[in-house]
């Protein structure tokens, strides 16, 4: 279902701090401006199985979202092969294309459109969205009003309905209490049973280790390993281990 062969994606940063628009502006117009490669991902090489879960680890910084932003098409890699087949639907930002001014209703119809659904579609589960939600009595709400738990709670179900091919999952299964996190994860395991495969970012090995078929694990945008969850989930924590001792290390 999914394929990339030597996937390397760089940014640019800029190194030269400037404190007025007008320095910006000078610095522009002569093309003094100087920046330094970053390379978050370096020849990543993966193939994901249809019907597979398959969890991506690393510590902050160490390339994950970005390999996700690049599987859902959101970026593109500087180099490399990228093949991704049948509908994606990536939860890498809860709540992105919501409008606070619009109803929660509305903003169902709104946002399912952007994940690819027909409004016959959306129309039809409707009543479900906001029952997984446990937002039945809000939906004539405006979203300005919705506490940030209801917000997730709403994007989160109208995403999880779209029954794409493919699910990607950036670190967004804490929305809610307990209950409704079980809930979540619930239901991804459900789709995973109707075929769909999943794609989860997550810094819980708990989560990892409960859902995970294969995992791979990030270092500074290269892959260190992919693995069975156990042994992932090790060099994890031995990485975590490490970089603790190096900071402690380094006072």
């Amino acid at each position: 279902m999914i394929l990339l062969n030597n996937v390397s994606k760089k940014f640019k940063l800029p190194v030269e701090r400037r404190n007025t628009l007008f320095e910006e502006i000078v610095s522009f117009l002569s093309g003094k401006r100087n920046f330094v490669e970053f390379w978050a991902l370096k020849n990543v090489t993966l193939s994901i199985h249809k019907g597979e879960i398959f969890g991506i680890m690393g510590l902050n910084g160490s390339g994950k979202s970005t390999l996700l932003k690049i599987i859902a098409g959101v970026l593109y890699p500087d180099s490399g092969e990228v093949k991704v087949k049948g509908k994606v639907t990536p939860i890498l930002e809860l709540g992105v294309g919501f409008n606070p001014e619009l109803t929660a209703k509305e903003n169902v119809y709104v946002y399912g459109v952007i994940m690819g659904m027909k409004k016959d579609e959306i129309k039809m589960k409707f009543d479900k969205i906001f029952k997984f939600a446990e937002l039945e009595k809000f939906k004539n709400m405006k979203l300005k009003n919705f506490s940030s738990g209801m917000y997730a709670r709403l994007a989160f179900a109208t995403a999880i309905f779209t029954e794409p091919d493919i699910l990607l999952i950036d670190e967004v299964l804490a929305v809610g209490d307990i209950n409704f996190q079980r809930k979540c994860i619930e239901k991804i395991k459900e789709l995973n049973e109707n075929g769909t495969t999943i794609v989860i970012v997550s810094h819980s090995p708990e989560m990892i280790a409960e859902m995970c078929d294969r995992v791979m694990v990030l270092e500074n945008g290269v892959v260190k390993m992919i693995g069975d969850a156990g042994k992932a989930i090790e060099a994890m924590l031995n990485d975590q281990t490490a970089n603790i001792s190096h900071l402690g290390g380094s006072r």
